[in-house]
């Protein structure tokens, strides 16, 4: 069930990895992983894990690209939620702290109730099974 997550401001901040250690170590070892479930449930699953995790490891290798990269998804994840912020900050973010941010990103999404090792079309039918509370997305939960 999802946390009740005040609008405006992320779940957890930024330096706050040791609240959920899974996530950590996922992102830590497997960071492409991470960003891959981010990017699948943000794009509410018109992009798969596997390709957004693949690409995010092909721009690992040449320096900032993937920060970049990583920069888009923060701001749409902060965009979708009404999080305060700007781009430049969410750059920043990426560029000097690019793991902190993906796990940041990770527990907003499991903060606002979903399961990102099932993917978009697992937390679908999670909830059309009222197996969970509907995730708060804002707009149509869809393909």
């Amino acid at each position: 069930m999802a946390n009740k997550v005040a609008h405006g401001s992320w779940s957890t901040g930024l330096c706050h990895c040791c609240s959920d250690c899974h996530s950590c170590c996922l992102t830590l070892w497997c960071p492409c992983i991470s960003f891959g479930r981010i990017a699948e449930i943000t794009d509410k699953g018109t992009s798969s894990c596997c390709v957004q995790g693949t690409l995010f490891l092909i721009l690992a290798g040449f320096a900032h690209v993937a920060s970049c990269y990583g920069c888009i998804y923060r701001t749409k994840l902060r965009r979708l939620y009404g999080i305060q912020g700007n781009q430049c900050k969410d750059c920043l973010v990426n560029c000097f702290c690019i793991h902190l941010s993906i796990c940041q990103s990770y527990r907003e999404l499991q903060a606002r109730g979903f399961d990102l090792s099932a993917g978009w079309k697992g937390n679908v039918e999670m909830r059309s099974r009222g197996v969970m509370e509907a995730p708060a997305v804002a707009g149509a939960m869809s393909r």
